[in-house]
């Protein structure tokens, strides 16, 4: 393998033998090959990708998709049914909950357990403990068998083993998700230290916010197959628009379930449909407040709902470059059919950085003082003083349905107008409010 690569699958797949008896395991070695007494699970297929050495990519997908498989199978704790991987550099991984740990032992004799697993040096590890025990803040824990530790404990101590045996390449695997806040900002802050030295991290989480920040390039894994493998912010955006894709299945069928149920003989005894209502928005002149034609994403139930989204001058004007300091406002212009209920319908819009963090978000449903119209054709208005720093941004308009704690998505827009901000002051930071600053003297 080149060395200018820390990774290398190719061709890698996994397939699990599924017996609905334990006793036809054993029967199945009887059997000489002559018959088949399981079913075949292809966890995964085919998967090819290579890692260069210091860069970062998320693994994403639903549950089942064959993530944690494919790490297992970078890590070496599970063998390929076919395929290879090849690995350039000391692996760390933070798999599953405790994988690694003997329950029986301290945490401290865990600590140079894996660090020999991992083939570094017991004296070494022997003179990082102190820091180690510092960063698990595990206190007088490290004396006691793992066994009597709580899932944040475990988290703590295999976290802070994977960043001081000095790794190559550093593998994530949902680790992060039983830690409290503090603790996964500390994390988060030590991985970002680790991809300045070089190593290469594959990052996998549930959470495409984390995944954006923390990534360069996105693989999306789904049943067992490689979906599409580029840059995180694309790729990403692909897969949450999948994501919604049951969810706008599930509300096409109860609509055409409603209108069905709507159905009623006319006088020849013929049945008239209702037709479904029509949402391009032809019916009205055009918006104003035009949408970018290249969204990053673009989904939801009711597609089309969303007229216009600009980012505006304190005119009303839509511009491509604001100022810093400058008051601004941020338009939706929408057709919402009547059928969609008033009473948790929520407009909304974030502002984003090119990597897709959400900056500034704002939604109609955070004031109670503010009411939607009963009408289909209206516009909503967020206005603030612009607290962006120089650099590029893009807006996202969405239409939502807030009954429930899962917020169903009527149209998800993200990109809808990509501008620049400026300003003629040097700032620090993602952005910079106007603060007012006072001094005290005692």
């Amino acid at each position: 393998m080149s060395s200018d690569f820390s990774i290398q699958v190719v061709g890698l797949s996994k397939c699990y033998q599924i017996y609905d008896k334990p006793r036809d395991r054993l029967a199945q070695m009887f059997t000489f090959g002559r018959k088949q007494l399981y079913r075949e699970f292809w966890a995964l297929r085919d998967t090819s990708f290579s890692i260069g050495r210091g860069e970062t990519v998320g693994i994403i997908g639903r549950n089942g998709s064959g993530k944690s498989t494919l790490l297992q199978m970078i890590c070496g704790t599970v063998s390929p049914t076919t395929g290879t991987v090849t690995t350039n550099g000391r692996v760390a991984a933070l798999l599953e909950l405790g994988a690694g740990f003997n329950a029986e032992f301290t945490g401290r004799e865990n600590v140079l357990l894996n660090a020999a697993i991992l083939g570094f040096p017991q004296e070494t590890m022997e003179e990082r403990m102190d820091e180690v025990l510092a960063f698990s803040e595990l206190g007088d824990f490290l004396d006691q068998p793992v066994k009597t530790y709580s899932s944040g404990m475990y988290a703590r101590l295999a976290f802070s083993i994977a960043i001081h045996v000095d790794p190559d390449i550093m593998i994530v695997d949902e680790a992060l998700a039983v830690g409290d806040s503090r603790f996964v900002a500390k994390c988060m802050r030590r991985i970002k230290e680790i991809q300045e030295r070089g190593a290469s991290i594959l990052f996998v989480s549930h959470d495409v916010g984390s995944v954006r920040t923390l990534c360069q390039r996105a693989i999306w894994l789904d049943k067992g197959r490689l979906v599409e493998d580029g840059d995180v912010f694309p790729v990403s955006g692909k897969y949450m628009e999948f994501m919604f894709k049951d969810e706008v299945s599930e509300d096409q069928a109860l609509r055409e379930e409603i209108v069905s149920g709507q159905d009623t003989p006319n006088e020849a005894g013929a049945l008239q449909t209702t037709e479904l209502p029509k949402l391009t928005g032809t019916t009205f002149s055009p918006s104003k407040y035009r949408l970018d034609t290249r969204p990053v994403t673009h989904w939801g139930s009711r597609k089309g709902v969303i007229l216009g989204a600009s980012v505006c001058d304190e005119q009303g004007i839509r511009r491509d470059v604001i100022t810093w300091g400058r008051s601004i406002e941020v338009v939706i212009d929408v057709c919402v059919p009547l059928d969609i209920p008033r009473e948790h319908l929520s407009i909304a819009c974030s502002i984003k950085d090119i990597k897709g963090t959400d900056l500034i978000v704002s939604t109609t449903s955070d004031q109670d003082s503010i009411g939607l119209p009963n009408q289909e054709h209206f516009s909503v208005c967020f206005r603030m003083v612009n607290p962006l720093v120089t650099g590029k941004y893009l807006l996202v308009a969405a239409v939502e349905n807030r009954l429930h704690r899962d917020i169903h998505y009527y149209e998800y827009l993200e990109g809808a107008h990509y501008f620049s901000s400026l300003a003629d002051e040097r700032f620090f930071g993602i952005f910079q409010p106007t603060v007012e600053q006072l001094v005290k003297v005692a």
